[in-house]
């Protein structure tokens, strides 16, 4: 396993049945990869970026499909998803609160997202609108969500620490 994969995994321990998951922001899918090793046999994984990607058609019994748009901008163009990931992309997103409840109209009742960031509040050209672990709890209580967990954090190698949290809505 992997140390992206080491940061998410406690997530997913639970799961024994299919899933249907989206990755927003998927970039070159080192998050991608990492959801798709530990998401049960037999699951989905929509991978999405504004720009062209190159990803295997599947991790372990994860079948992975890539779709290139701006999920910022477009409609998300699937329902029914148990979860989404924004790892490393919810940083890009001045309007979060609009976008979480935009996204929670292509997620089944009970749903899941999972987002990993950088823990801080000082923004730079890579981190345009940064959101800081306890900004992300506020954000995510303030549109109806009431268990917000962290799974864990890693150093990044840019400096500070990255964070992945667990949000579900039930």
């Amino acid at each position: 396993m992997d140390k992206w994969s080491s940061l998410i995994q406690d997530a997913f321990s639970d799961f024994s049945v299919p899933q249907r998951w989206a990755d927003l922001g998927c970039g070159e899918g080192t998050f991608t990869y990492a959801l798709g090793s530990l998401l049960p046999d037999g699951s989905m994984l929509y991978a999405i970026d504004a720009e062209p990607q190159k990803l295997n058609k599947r991790e372990g019994g994860t079948d992975i499909t890539f779709r290139q748009m701006d999920f910022e901008r477009e409609p998300l163009p699937l329902q029914d998803l148990d979860g989404i990931m924004l790892a490393n992309a919810l940083h890009y997103v001045h309007d979060k609160k609009t976008l979480i409840g935009r996204l929670s109209h292509s997620c089944k009742p009970q749903h899941a997202f999972l987002i990993v960031e950088y823990d801080t509040l000082t923004a730079n050209p890579w981190v345009p609108y940064p959101i800081d672990f306890p900004t992300l709890v506020t954000l995510f209580q303030r549109v109806g969500y009431r268990k917000v967990v962290r799974l864990g954090e890693r150093k990044s190698r840019y400096g500070g620490k990255m964070y992945a949290a667990w949000i579900e809505n039930d």
